[in-house]
């Protein structure tokens, strides 16, 4: 049975990939990164939380990912419950730029 702990297998690891193609290049280049470091380490409450942050729009990820806003500061409220769960808070943490290894 799969945890929240749990890493990602390969299958899982690529429909996330798929999942986080966005149609600005700011945010792909910071997703890409963030790929780049966390991949290995990915999990399943990660995964999850990358997840909750792929529902934003594309204006509002970029402006969390630049900390131009918090979740909390988004107008539309799926938008602001999205980017608020625990999990993707975790995320974000991890996706903004200069952000340490957890």
């Amino acid at each position: 049975m799969e945890t929240m702990h749990d890493l990602l297998d390969e299958r899982s690891l690529s429909k996330l990939r798929w999942r986080c193609r966005r149609g600005l290049l700011e945010n792909d280049l910071l997703i890409e990164k963030f790929f780049l470091r966390f991949e290995a380490t990915l999990n399943v409450r990660q995964a999850k939380g990358l997840n909750d942050l792929m529902d934003l729009s594309d204006n509002d990820l970029l402006d969390l990912l630049l900390r131009r806003k918090e979740p909390d500061q988004l107008s539309d409220a799926p938008a602001m419950a999205s980017a608020s769960t625990t999990e993707a808070l975790e995320v974000l943490s991890m996706l903004r730029p200069g952000a340490a290894a957890p």
